[in-house]
Formats: structure tokens, C-alpha cells, sequence
């Protein structure tokens, strides 16, 4: 009975020093990505560009972010498999993540080239860290804990963001207003610290992944093994019907919730909304947020994750209608709220679904090919926000586009059969484990 006390005791250190990386890098996703840097890219860095361009160049600035991360995605997730380095490559790119983000002090007035440069590292090294971070997942976690800890991670990515977020917008009220630019450089900097030292905790704690290398391929160049595995990859995931589709309607509704997250505030500053209002709005959302994480993962256990996904989007669908209409500060709020119920959900659901849906001894590979599509579909959604911004001098308008591409996904999910998904995954599980 105390060995079994102790070996519970173990697992639930494990499972909770994983779930605090969400609290280490959600300040990124939080401060940075979402809340000040779009204000301080519109206000300072873009200052002295025309209207609509620093949006424009906003939307770029991520898509070019996030075809980096799209290229490096699969092959180091296949490398990661055969190698057993799935926690050594989070390391290395969280290490770029919270190298490119404290850089972010050093991008001055009208300096939107360098704030892109060091946002594109900072981003890079965000988006490829969390490829290897998902992988973890269903090494850890038994396939019963999957909703609820993914969940847990979500709610306290929404607390710990939160907790820093509001810290910098309580250093941003009481600047004079000579000061601001600075204090949001500061507080740039303090995202980069809180990054790394809650990261910790999973590097201590969390075991690495095994290596599933056969003999054959450890005799061969990686690289040569890991583009082979690549294809092998992708002709897998061609042949299950149920993952393929999967996979399409994670593509389009996935590009439709980032494409909101990355825009949402920099429209809401080119339409005249303050600062104070967008970044209460921000910090207001990460407090909702988090208990309708958690509550998401205990719906997911009752009525499956894909119905629990599919209600977090009829909320986004909302959203995105408003959106369009939105004028006022008080607006933004409302819809804020809004997102707050479903976000975290969501993307947490979204997580433990898609490792169910493959073996443990490929998750590097799959969460790295599932990282090539979202990438693609994160480079395309702000891109073309971008462009309709700049063709009609209203970066609103591209909230239409979202819609589109949300209902879209929405009618692909419920086409999905995740059971036969699971069963085929389970099915192959075996397989590999017994070669």
C-alpha cells in the first residue's frame, strides 16, 4: 500500500510539473502574442506608418513566424521519436522563445522591423517548443487522465498569464504616459523570465520520452531515418480516413481561433479602443478562462471531447458574427467574455483528442505533422486578414473570412468517427510494441 501511495504521489508530480510549462509559456501567449505587443507594434514601433499597414504588417510578421515553425515541425518531431529528445528539443526552443522575447526591449519608436524580427524568434521558438510539449502528453498521462490533464494545463496557462498580465497592466496605469513604450519593453522582459523559470519544473521532473529507434535504424543517418519516417507519416495518416479528417477540420478551425487571438486587439486599437479597455479585456478573459478549462474537461468525460470541441466552436461562430459589428470598448468586452468560455476548452480538448488518435511511439511525429498544418493554416488566416485590411482600409472586414473558414471546420468534425480513430490507434499501438 505505501509503494503504491508513493508511486501515485510520483505520477501526480509528473502530470503537474507538465501542466505548469502552460503556466510558463501562456505569459508569451498572454502578454505578448495577444495583449501588449499588438497595441505596442501599433502605437510604436509601426509609429509613422499609414493607416492599416502596421495591421497588415502585423499579420505578416506572424505568418512569416509561423512558416519557420512549420518547416522545422515534422522533421525534428520524427527526430525526437527516433532519438528519445522530445524534453532536450522543448528545452532548446523554449530557450529561443525566451531569448527572442527579452530581445523584444531593444525594439524602439518606429523600429517595426526589429519588434518583427524578435517577435518571429520569440513566436519560432514558442510554436516549436510546444510541438514537443504535446508529444509528452500521452507518454505521462494514462488515456482516462488525457481530457482532465490536459484541461488542468489550459486553466493554469489562463492563471499564471493572467497573474503576469495583470502585474504589467497595473505598472502600465500608474506610468506617466511618457513612460509607457518603456514599461511595456519591461514587461517584454518579464515574460522572458517568468518563461524560464517555470519551465523548470518539467525539466525537472518530466522523464524523456523513449527512444523507438529499431536496430536496423539506428545503424542509419538520422536525418535519413527521420525523412523516411516523415513519409511514412504522411501515408499513414492518408490511409485512416477518420484522422484525415480530423486533421482538415483541425486545420480550418484551429487557423480561425489563432487568426482571432493574433488580431482581435490590434483591431480593436486601429477602430479607436483604449488601451486600458483592450488590456482589461485581455487580463479579464485569462480569470473566465481558466475554471471553463477545467469545466470543458469534465464535459469531455461525459460527452467525448469532439462534442465538447464542437460547442467551444458554435461559441467562436458568435463571436466572429459580432465581431464585425463591434464599436465600442464595451463590445470588445462582451465578446471577450465570450471567447473566455470557450478558448481554453477548446484547444485543451482539441489536444487530448488528437492523442488518442495515435500510438505513443509516434506522437513526436504526429503532433510535428499536425504542427505543418496548423502552421500553414496560421501563416494563411493572418496573411489574409492582412490583405483584405489593406484592400479595404478596415482590418475588420477579415473577420468575415474567419467565419467562413470556422463553419467550415465545424462540418468536417462532425463528420468525424473518433471511436474507429481510437480503436485503429490502439490497434497500431500494439503492433509497435511488439516488434
Amino acid at each position: 500500500m505505501a509503494e503504491e501511495n508513493l508511486a501515485a504521489k510520483a505520477h501526480a508530480k509528473i502530470l503537474n510539473a507538465w501542466a505548469m510549462y502552460d503556466w510558463a509559456n501562456s505569459a508569451f501567449a498572454t502578454v505578448v502574442l495577444t495583449a501588449l505587443l499588438p497595441v505596442y507594434y501599433q502605437s510604436v514601433a509601426g509609429a509613422g506608418l499609414r493607416p492599416g499597414l502596421a495591421t497588415a504588417y502585423w499579420g505578416y510578421t506572424n505568418s512569416a513566424a509561423l512558416l519557420v515553425a512549420a518547416l522545422l515541425g515534422p522533421l525534428l518531431g520524427a527526430l525526437a521519436d527516433l532519438r528519445g529528445t522530445k524534453k532536450r528539443y522543448l528545452a532548446g526552443f523554449a530557450a529561443l522563445g525566451i531569448s527572442g522575447t527579452g530581445l523584444l526591449v531593444f525594439a524602439g519608436q518606429g523600429q517595426w522591423l526589429l519588434a518583427s524580427l524578435f517577435f518571429i524568434l520569440g513566436n519560432v521558438g514558442f510554436a516549436t517548443a510546444n510541438v514537443f510539449y504535446d508529444a509528452l502528453l500521452p507518454h505521462i498521462a494514462t488515456r482516462d487522465e488525457l481530457d482532465r490533464v490536459s484541461a488542468r494545463g489550459f486553466a493554469l496557462g489562463y492563471l499564471g498569464g493572467g497573474l503576469l498580465l495583470a502585474a504589467c497592466a497595473a505598472a502600465l496605469y500608474f506610468a506617466a504616459p511618457e513612460r509607457v513604450p518603456a514599461v511595456m519593453r519591461l514587461c517584454f522582459l518579464a515574460v522572458a523570465a517568468w518563461w524560464a523559470v517555470f519551465a523548470i519544473p518539467l525539466l525537472r521532473h518530466v522523464p524523456e520520452a523513449p527512444a523507438t529507434a529499431t536496430a536496423a535504424e539506428r545503424a542509419r543517418p538520422p536525418l535519413r531515418v527521420a525523412f523516411n519516417r516523415m513519409g511514412g507519416t504522411f501515408n499513414e495518416v492518408r490511409k485512416y480516413r477518420q484522422v484525415l479528417l480530423f486533421l482538415v477540420a483541425l486545420w480550418l478551425y484551429t487557423d480561425a481561433i489563432g487568426t482571432i487571438t493574433k488580431m482581435a486587439v490590434i483591431v480593436g486599437a486601429e477602430i479607436g479602443i483604449g488601451q486600458t479597455a483592450l488590456v482589461g479585456t485581455i487580463l479579464a478573459i485569462q480569470f473566465v478562462a481558466a475554471p471553463f478549462s477545467l469545466g470543458f474537461g469534465r464535459l469531455a468525460e461525459k460527452v467525448g471531447p469532439k462534442r465538447a470541441i464542437l460547442l467551444g466552436l458554435v461559441v467562436y461562430a458568435g463571436v466572429t458574427v459580432g465581431a464585425l459589428f463591434m464599436r465600442t470598448s464595451l463590445h470588445f468586452f462582451l465578446l471577450g467574455m465570450a471567447i473566455a468560455t470557450a478558448q481554453g476548452g477548446t484547444q485543451a480538448m482539441t489536444r487530448s483528442l488528437g492523442a488518442r488518435l495515435v500510438p505513443k511511439q509516434k506522437t513526436g511525429e504526429f503532433f510535428g505533422f499536425v504542427s505543418v498544418l496548423l502552421k500553414f493554416a496560421g501563416i494563411l488566416g493572418p496573411a489574409l486578414f492582412g490583405i483584405v485590411g489593406q484592400l479595404t482600409g478596415s482590418g475588420q472586414a477579415g473577420f468575415a473570412l474567419v467565419l467562413v473558414y470556422l463553419l467550415l471546420g465545424m462540418g468536417l468534425l462532425t463528420k468525424v468517427n473518433e471511436g474507429e480513430a481510437i480503436q485503429l490507434a490502439q490497434a497500431e499501438e500494439a503492433r509497435l510494441a511488439a516488434q
